[in-house]
């Protein structure tokens, strides 16, 4: 399982929040609830590239991680559905798991002197850094955070008047034909001229 899967169940939640069946609810918890377990069982606390799943009944863990998967590039996927969970249950669960996530990220990919940056290996003690730090760490992971721990910047977004784009970028959702039309009118200036 890529991390980049772990988006769904905020879109799950958001889809129950928007009418969808509450079962649709249901998975998105059960899935968070996996994604979360991808951090909490490696060293770290920090969630792999990918995770693969132990089919095998006797298997003492659930998960397995690939040397060449085993990299943390410090991804928004689970804090973002963390937000949506929380907002949406207000189930205090999805704040402390964010909690634990974030108190790993800072004790492991924060550097000594300014920024963050991925880790090598998230079964590795000491951790050795790699690479860069993204773009989508400050602008989507931090935002999430953000959000899921500030009442007060989260109320400014109510989920039922705003959606996030896939860069964490909020959006007001039309209600009316006069702001459909008045979308629809910057649709063309902006992509059609």
């Amino acid at each position: 399982m890529d991390h980049l899967v772990c988006f769904l169940p905020g879109t799950l939640a958001y889809g129950y929040l928007h009418g969808m069946p509450e079962d649709h609810l249901e998975l998105a918890k059960r899935l968070l609830r996996t994604c979360v377990a991808t951090y909490n069982q490696s060293a770290t606390g920090l969630s792999p590239e990918i995770t693969h799943f132990n089919v095998a009944e006797d298997s003492p863990r659930d998960f397995y991680v690939k040397k060449g998967d085993a990299h943390c590039i410090l991804r928004p996927e689970t804090v973002e559905s963390l937000f949506y969970l929380y907002r949406i249950t207000k189930d205090p669960l999805y704040r402390t798991w964010g909690r634990q996530i974030f108190e790993a990220f800072q004790k492991h990919t924060r550097l000594p002197h300014a920024g963050y940056a991925p880790v090598q290996d998230v079964n590795a003690l000491p951790v050795s850094h790699k690479g860069k730090m993204e773009s989508f760490w400050m602008a989507e992971t931090l935002k999430y955070f953000y959000l899921l721990f500030s009442d007060q910047a989260a109320a400014k977004f109510d989920l039922k008047k705003w959606v996030f784009n896939s860069e964490a970028h909020p959006f007001p959702i039309p209600t009316s034909e006069a702001d459909i039309s008045i979308l629809n009118q910057a649709y063309t200036l902006t992509y059609l001229s």
